[in-house]
């Protein structure tokens, strides 16, 4: 800045991570910090030599800290252009002080919202005025000031300072497109949240047969993603493409996945590493998925996590080759000499963990080492928040919510003569819980806690039945079948039977409902009505 005004920042944060580093450099280079409230006395505490902001301003922070950086000398000090003559006159004229760098991060407005129990007042409370403030103003000055908000920047900033003696403009500019960004993010989260809270949010003209969550589906739709990394290419290889994850991701999901070894992840993988989790995270025995074009061809649970593998990749060993595999328990080296075995090929696996003995045998004896991918997702079987599933179509974006609740059995009904014996319920309940997660029209049949064959995205349920009773061969003899959605007419039936399934769920619900029961009874088999439907487009 022109004039020889001593080189000041002010810093004022909710996040305190690198803040003495920062504060410790900006000292050595010379600059004075000026500090509101809890930020000064953390630097303080530090050894940092700071200035109150009230000594600065002369006025004190008031109304429990809400007023404290609102005020001219502040904004003045971020606002004005030392080198046009009368913003130099007004400077000179009210004592201010040109802020060089400005250092702020906001109060959590959506890690609160996002805590269980928290109350209106409390979201209120944690809605920052006076920060977004002054980032606005830094970034709309950024001819002149530096505007942090984020931790991750302060290495460079310190790096710029000491070896340029200035932040370059390019990078003050770059700065200032995150700040605009970061305010512009959180205005979003607030507006979210105001009109989630008003009850307001759906046309009144909605039609009278439907009913609406209205607090999870605002009528103006603003999503904010930060791209995590960029990825080779998406579905083929002339599809750009990039993966993004939402503020304040679940630690349940694949967003806190951390990628221990292996090359860089696909688009095709991050769908099917997606869709293999949710399907493990069913189980509360061990359990082994594998996941080939985002379907499972092989499924299991079992007492031991490498039975549930030899398990599931029986399912469909042929179609198991070059998979996805997720686990819900740590792989341990028993399923890592399972998963080694020479006629076998692995394309990536996540799990809660990995062993030591296990993943040094992954990375080190089958052929395909250096390039399986191992990700840990250490809150794999937490339990997650709600959410909302986004897809887009041209003009548009459809929004539901997740399909990952669990069925009231007190719900469902056995609707043919014979009951199901307490090994056919077992396995009735493991296909159904694999079925919702089979792309429709989905049929699935299983023994003995594992999937014998899977038949899906097909255009006619006859045609699942008979894959999958094609993929089972003789493994499903007295096993069970699950339907993502009611048989329409007896042949399904017919054709599970054939196979030698003894026990059906399905939803129910068809005008052909009675025929179907018929062909149950007639051919000795138990059938399950849910009431639930699990289609997956």
């Amino acid at each position: 800045m022109a004039g020889s005004f001593p080189r000041r920042a002010l810093i004022s944060v909710s996040d305190k991570a690198g803040l003495a580093e920062l504060a410790k450099g900006l000292n050595e280079l010379g600059f004075q910090i000026v500090s509101t409230g809890g930020t000064r006395a953390f630097l303080q505490q530090q050894g940092a030599n700071v200035i109150d902001i009230a000594e600065y301003t002369g006025f004190p922070e008031i109304m429990d800290g809400r007023v404290k950086t609102l005020h001219p000398k502040v904004h003045g000090a971020i606002l004005g252009r030392p080198d046009v003559a009368h913003h130099a006159e007004a400077i000179a004229a009210h004592g201010i002080i040109p802020f060089e760098l400005i250092v702020v991060n906001l109060y959590p407005f959506e890690a609160t919202i996002a805590k269980p129990g928290c109350t209106i007042e409390d979201a209120i409370e944690n809605i920052d005025i006076g920060g977004p403030s002054m980032v606005r103003s830094a970034a709309k000055n950024h001819e002149y000031v530096g505007i942090v908000t984020c931790p991750s920047q302060y290495t460079r900033v310190l790096s710029e300072l000491k070896t340029a003696g200035k932040l370059s403009h390019d990078f003050r500019r770059e700065l200032a497109a995150a700040a605009f960004a970061k305010t512009a993010s959180y205005d979003r989260a607030i507006a979210d949240y105001m009109a989630g809270i008003t009850g307001k949010l759906i046309p009144e003209e909605k039609p009278d047969d439907v009913t609406i969550n209205e607090k999870n589906f605002p009528r103006v739709l603003h999503l904010d993603f930060e791209r995590r990394m960029p990825l080779r290419y998406g579905e083929n290889p002339h599809q750009a493409a990039a993966f993004y994850v939402e503020p304040n991701a679940d630690k349940a999901t694949l967003a806190a996945a951390e990628k221990l070894h292996g090359k860089e992840l696909s688009y095709n993988n991050l769908l099917d590493l997606d869709a293999a989790m949710a399907i493990v995270r069913e189980y509360n025995q061990p359990a082994a998925v594998v996941i080939k074009h985002n379907n499972p061809c092989g499924c299991a649970i079992a007492d031991s996590l490498a039975v549930a593998f030899e398990k599931a990749y029986a399912g469909d060993p042929v179609s198991a080759f070059g998979g996805i595999f997720a686990f819900n328990r740590e792989v341990d080296m028993a399923t890592a000499e399972q998963l080694c075995a020479p006629d076998r090929f692995v394309e990536a696996i996540i799990a809660p963990g990995f062993s030591s003995d296990a993943f040094q045998a992954l990375i080190t004896r089958p052929k395909w080492k250096n390039n399986v991918r191992l990700l840990r997702c250490s809150a794999f079987n937490d339990s997650r928040g709600e959410s909302l599933e986004y897809r887009r179509v041209a003009g548009g974006l459809l929004v539901q919510s997740r399909d990952d609740q669990a069925d009231p059995e007190a719900d469902w009904k056995i609707v043919t003569n014979r009951q199901p014996t307490d090994a056919e319920l077992r396995d009735l309940r493991f296909a159904w819980s694999v079925c919702k997660h089979v792309k429709s029209n989905a049929i699935v049949f299983a023994k003995d806690g594992a999937i014998t064959g899977t038949g899906a995205g097909q255009m006619s349920r006859l045609d699942s039945a008979q894959i999958a009773a094609q993929k089972s061969g003789d493994r499903c003899q007295g096993g069970v079948v699950a339907s993502d959605a009611f048989f329409p007419f007896r042949d399904g039936i017919d054709q599970a039977a054939k196979a030698g399934i003894l026990a059906a769920i399905q939803p129910g619900g068809s005008r052909n409902d009675p025929e179907v029961i018929a062909a149950a009874n007639e051919h000795g088999m138990t059938m399950i009505f849910t009431g639930r439907r699990h289609f997956k487009h």
